[in-house]
């Protein structure tokens, strides 16, 4: 084994010994072949962990029991036909999928609660209340889990509910980062969210923990744009079933805000975080009203649509483009947001963005950068925990108030949008890598504050060429000394 073999083994012992059962090889999720049946990261690991609990990679026993498993309980896209003739006959079928509850107080003769099976293709079943009471996320954002489907009189109905559940401990999480030096709880993190920490620079990584920051911070906004094949997708595909990706098709402002035929509200107001990929290939239907209400929402948290209904939300929006680079793999015009649609474009709306994570900066992934067979060692912390201590530390305003006290920019009077954009990034740095609170000033600096300053200064400069009102303002961005 080579010396950073030798490492990573040391630090994959150590993850096991500190977090014990929230811990996972991520190599077995790779070989588990799960993914390709259109079940993401955070449920494949749980379907593991109940099927062939264990470690190290999967031996070919257990990966038969694991396809074995699937065939019988993941129904694969040409089998929801045969799916429903069974119910349709009578059977009680026991399937893993996503359930959505809704809630139509227009319904007359059915009742006004009814459930969404998503791998099934069933929008109209029966569902109890005592289900509902006994998970109330089903009528939030969702969940996941092993359903029971059979036939009441009017159709099909969920007849049992077994979840998908993390076990949530924010204060294990945070207790345990004083087990780990600053580089292992890195590579801890980088390791979770699928990468060979070893293969990236300490730049690099810095960049792939700052795709991180939505979940930890309530109404954190961000743009990534890079070239095709840099994963800007991937983690938040895997992390939670409250972060949604949204990639091609028709966006409309009754999906985003809120539907004001029926009332109900939309991705913005039900989710911790709403991902827009590929920005330039989604049709957006009334792409005014949309701009207009994404403004109104990136700078008060308020979602509201006509005036006729008003809530707000803590949601993050991360929009996520691709654009050109030359030569130098740089960006090929100064206003790197050019390729953009012109209505995303405004610099009203860019301001309201906290900061763009430069991902031309990443290499392209290939083989070597992600954790697969090859691989000597690679425990990282199981998905769905991992994503909902992120989301947890959403609540704790310890960073927050440090950032505060300590954070300032520099020159006579600096652009609020900047100093408070600066802070709230720095302040999900400092989560992210010492969720326990123990940081000295230079780790500070240079961990936090400094990619914060460069994150924000990327949208400064669009906002800076594109409007003359900026340059009143101090052209680069500076803290004061801590």
């Amino acid at each position: 084994m080579s010396t950073e073999g030798m490492a990573t083994a040391s630090l994959s012992a150590k993850v096991v010994e500190v977090f014990g059962r929230l811990a996972i090889d991520k190599r077995r999720l790779l070989m588990s072949q799960l993914q390709k049946r259109g079940v993401p990261a955070y449920v494949a690991e749980w379907v593991l962990e109940s099927v062939v609990p264990g470690v190290g990679p999967l031996t070919l026993e257990e990966s038969e029991k694991v396809q074995d498993w699937a065939r019988r309980v993941i129904p694969g896209a040409t089998e929801q036909n045969v799916i429903k003739h069974k119910i349709a006959q009578g059977e009680t079928v026991r399937v893993l999928t996503p359930v959505q509850a809704e809630v139509d107080l227009s319904r007359v003769k059915k009742p006004a609660h009814f459930a969404k099976l998503g791998l099934l293709g069933i929008d109209d079943a029966a569902i109890s209340n005592k289900l509902l009471n006994q998970y109330p996320d089903l009528l939030r954002q969702g969940v996941w889990g092993v359903t029971e489907v059979g036939r009441l009189s009017d159709g099909p109905a969920v007849l049992s509910f077994k979840p998908m559940q993390a076990t949530v401990n924010l204060e294990l999480f945070k207790e345990s980062r004083r087990a780990f030096s600053l580089a292992e709880w890195r590579s801890l993190l980088l390791t979770t969210m699928g990468y060979v920490p070893e293969h990236f620079s300490q730049a690099e990584q810095t960049l792939l923990l700052c795709r991180l920051l939505p979940l930890v911070q309530k109404n954190l906004h961000l743009m990534e744009l890079a070239p095709k094949g840099t994963g800007k997708s991937y983690i938040y595909e895997n992390i939670s079933p409250k972060v949604r990706l949204v990639s091609g098709g028709n966006i409309s402002p009754a999906v985003l805000f809120v539907n004001n035929a029926t009332g109900h509200w939309g991705l913005l107001a039900r989710l911790a975080v709403v991902v827009l990929d590929e920005v330039q290939t989604l049709r957006f239907e009334k792409p005014e009203e949309i701009v207009g209400g994404l403004k109104g929402y990136l700078a008060n948290g308020k979602l509201t649509r006509g005036g006729l209904h008003e809530s707000a939300s803590d949601c993050g929006l991360v929009l996520l483009a691709n654009i050109s680079l030359d030569e130098q793999q740089r960006p090929l015009r100064e206003v790197i947001v050019e390729e953009l649609p012109r209505f995303l474009r405004e610099t009203a709306f860019l301001d309201r963005l906290r900061g763009i994570i430069p991902g031309w900066k990443l290499p392209k992934l290939s083989g070597r950068l992600l954790i697969g067979p090859q691989t000597e060692a690679a425990v990282g912390l199981k998905s769905d925990f991992f994503g909902d201590v992120l989301l947890g530390l959403r609540d704790d305003f310890s960073a927050d108030q440090y950032c505060a006290r300590t954070v300032r920019l520099r020159g006579e009077k600096p652009f609020r949008r900047n100093e408070e954009s600066v802070r709230a990034l720095a302040s999900g740095l400092m989560k992210i890598q010492f969720p326990h609170g123990e940081v000295d000033q230079s780790e500070f600096e240079e961990y936090c504050l400094r990619p914060a300053l460069e994150l924000r200064q990327l949208v400064w400069d669009q906002l800076y060429v594109l409007d003359g009102e900026y340059r009143q303002y101090e052209r680069y961005l500076e803290s004061e000394p801590l």
